[in-house]
């Protein structure tokens, strides 16, 4: 099984009920609600393709890098950086989650995809990312969710 194109998505929600019930509502947000998600490290094949968000069969197996952060009273952020060798090269995908903001996010994404480019010794072209953050009321809990989808 190699994917053959992937996509990236992202969703956040706010719920008084429950911290799973945030991240379904955030998968909800994010339009991959209906997937049977199954998380996957962060290699992308050569040649893999990106494409749009599209919709997928209902309770079909979906193999994706999530990054979920969730939170009460508190700003939260989860993002993914991604990007593949040059000349259609593989591709790595790197998360960053938790307690911070959007900008500690993405510096975290930054040092994180460049060193695991680095020791795989890929050269990458450009570098994508997508991050949610949320400031979550006292009584909210909260959950942001950034994923990439593969497509088999």
């Amino acid at each position: 099984m190699i994917p053959k194109a992937f996509f990236v998505t992202s969703g956040k929600a706010l719920s008084m009920v429950s911290r799973l019930n945030t991240f379904d509502l955030a998968l909800k947000d994010a339009g991959i609600a209906q997937c049977n998600l199954v998380s996957v490290s962060s290699i992308i094949p050569p040649n893999c393709e990106e494409t749009a968000l599209r919709t997928l069969p209902v309770g079909s197996i979906t193999y994706a890098v999530i990054s979920k952060a969730e939170g009460k009273g508190e700003t939260i952020s989860a993002g993914i950086a991604w990007g593949v060798g040059r000349k259609d090269g593989p591709g790595v995908v790197a998360e960053a989650y938790g307690k911070m903001d959007q900008a500690t996010a993405r510096k975290k994404l930054d040092k994180k995809i460049q060193e695991m480019a680095n020791i795989r010794g890929i050269k990458l072209g450009e570098v994508k990312y997508r991050i949610e953050t949320l400031d979550v009321p006292d009584n909210s809990y909260g959950c942001v969710a950034a994923v990439l989808v593969f497509l088999l």
